[in-house]
């Protein structure tokens, strides 16, 4: 869904106003596996995309690990930059070809002030955040390496064949040797 239609759906604001906001950001294409964001780097921007898929990962003792999936209708930023004036610890990778909307955050802080309802649109994009965190947080903490399978198929219903063996797998901290086992027992 591109940001107008998203912001429609939201009913928060008239079509005029929609239309303002759609316009303050600037569309991006991104060619698939392109790292759109690097680990100790800064970054202010704030992006919403439109179409395609980004992992957020990062490398620990030579292992890639995928922290998070993003997809269509989904706003990332760059946390630690936005708010605690620190670099990243996450890279962002495009697994497909993606339309993003960017605007830097300062900006968007100005729109917030023009439209006060913007505050909602980005508290529930906290919100899932936060929930998202839970969710991971219990998946890697409680749970069987095959409860973790079908809690991933939960949170991402769309991404089973949209993303790499080796990232799902990193993402639930297991093995592609053990997820091949749980996969091949659930067909």
């Amino acid at each position: 869904m591109d940001l107008l239609s998203f912001l429609k759906s939201k009913n928060l604001f008239t079509e005029e106003e929609c239309i303002t906001i759609d316009a303050a950001f600037d569309r991006a294409i991104i060619s698939k596996k392109t790292v759109i964001q690097r680990v100790n780097r800064y970054s202010q921007r704030l992006l919403f995309i439109e179409s395609g898929l980004l992992r957020i990962y990062y490398v620990e003792d030579g292992k890639d690990i995928t922290h998070f999936f993003f997809g269509e209708d989904h706003f990332v930023a760059p946390i630690n930059s936005i708010y605690f004036d620190k670099m990243e610890r996450y890279e962002w990778e495009s697994l497909e070809e993606c339309s993003v909307k960017i605007i830097q955050y300062k900006d968007f802080l100005k729109l917030g002030e023009q439209f006060p309802k913007l505050t909602q649109v980005t508290l529930e994009f906290s919100i899932k955040m936060l929930d998202l965190f839970s969710q991971k947080l219990n998946l890697l903490q409680f749970q069987t390496a095959s409860d973790r399978y079908s809690i991933f198929l939960d949170m991402y219903p769309n991404l089973n064949n949209r993303v790499s063996l080796g990232s799902v797998a990193s993402f639930l901290g297991i093995t592609q040797q053990t997820l091949s086992v749980i996969r091949s027992k659930k067909r």
